[in-house]
C-alpha cells in the first residue's frame, strides 16, 4: 500500500496542535471591521462552503454533532419525534420543546484574514443569515464568484451588537475591486492545497453517549459524563418532563431560550 502523504500531514498537524480549534477557527471581533478573502472547498458537490448540524446547549454541552446528517441513528431525533407526537395530541409544551431541540446549521468557509496572512487558512463559522448574504453576493452578476483565486474579491466583515440585545449580528460587504488571492502564486497554491476541514474539528459521539446526555439533561443531572445509559427515554423521560403541571418542561424551555439568545447570527 502506498503511503498517503496528505494523511501523514493531517496526523502531524493533529500531534503538533496545528489543527486545534483555537488555531484554526476565526471569529470576527465585535465592533471591528475586518477584511477577509473567502476560499472554496474542493470536491464539495459544487458548493463553496460546508454545512454541519448541531444540537446546542443541552446540559453542559455547547454543541453536539447530529448523527442523522451522516446517516446514523440519532437519539435526539427520536426524542423530537416523540415530543412532536405529544404535541399533535394536544401537549403544547412538548411541541414547543421539540422545536427548540431541532438541530441548528453552522456554515464553514475557509478564509485568509487580511493582515494575518502568515497564519494561513482559517475556518470562519457563521449562521444562516450570513450564509444567505454571501450566497446572494455570489449570485449577483456584478460580483460573481468572490472566492475565485485570481478574479475574486475580498469582503468586509463587521460584527456588532444592538443595544439591549445579547446576540451578535454580522454584516458582509464585497469590495468592488477585483484582486488576486495573493500576488505570490506559490503562496496562493499553498493556501488552496492546505485548507482545514471542519469535519476534523468535532467528534461524533456514539448513540449511547448522546442518549445518556439527553437522559441526564431531562432528569436535571448534567454533571455526569460517564458512558452507559438506560434506553427508553422517549417513552419515560420525555413524559416525566411535562409532569407536575408542565413546570419542568417550562424550565427546560426557558433554559433553551436563554442559551440560544447568545448565538451569533
Amino acid at each position: 500500500m502506498a503511503i498517503d502523504l496528505d494523511a501523514i500531514r493531517k496526523k502531524l498537524n493533529q500531534l503538533s496542535g496545528a489543527s486545534s480549534k483555537r488555531n484554526v477557527l476565526w471569529r470576527p471581533e465585535v465592533d471591528t471591521e475586518t477584511t477577509v478573502r473567502l476560499l472554496s472547498f474542493k470536491d464539495n458537490d459544487g458548493q463553496p462552503f460546508k454545512e454541519l448540524w448541531f444540537y446546542y446547549n443541552i446540559g453542559n454541552n455547547r454543541g453536539l454533532l447530529a448523527p442523522f446528517q451522516f446517516g446514523k441513528p440519532d437519539p435526539f431525533q427520536e426524542l423530537i419525534t416523540k415530543l412532536r407526537d405529544d404535541g399533535a395530541a394536544g401537549d403544547k409544551a412538548a411541541y414547543e420543546m421539540a422545536k427548540k431541540l431541532y438541530p441548528k446549521m453552522r456554515c464553514y468557509a475557509p478564509v485568509i484574514v487580511r493582515g494575518e496572512e502568515g497564519e494561513g487558512v482559517k475556518l470562519w463559522s457563521f449562521g444562516k443569515q450570513v450564509y444567505q448574504m454571501l450566497l446572494n453576493i455570489m449570485l449577483d452578476e456584478d460580483y460573481g464568484d468572490i472566492t475565485d483565486p485570481s478574479s475574486g474579491r475580498d469582503i468586509k466583515v463587521r460584527a456588532y451588537k444592538k443595544p439591549g440585545t445579547a446576540w451578535t449580528l454580522t454584516d458582509v460587504t464585497a469590495r468592488p475591486k477585483v484582486t488576486p488571492l495573493s500576488e505570490d502564486s506559490g503562496q496562493a497554491k499553498q493556501w488552496l492545497d492546505n485548507m482545514p476541514d471542519p469535519n476534523d474539528l468535532y467528534d461524533l459521539q456514539s448513540y449511547e453517549q448522546l442518549e445518556k446526555i439527553i437522559n441526564d439533561w431531562l432528569n436535571g443531572d448534567e454533571s455526569s459524563s460517564d458512558e452507559g445509559s438506560t434506553r427508553g427515554f422517549s417513552s419515560s423521560n420525555s413524559s416525566s418532563v411535562s409532569d407536575g403541571g408542565g413546570s419542568k418542561m417550562e424550565s427546560k424551555l426557558k433554559e433553551l431560550n436563554d442559551a440560544f439568545s447568545g448565538l451569533e447570527l
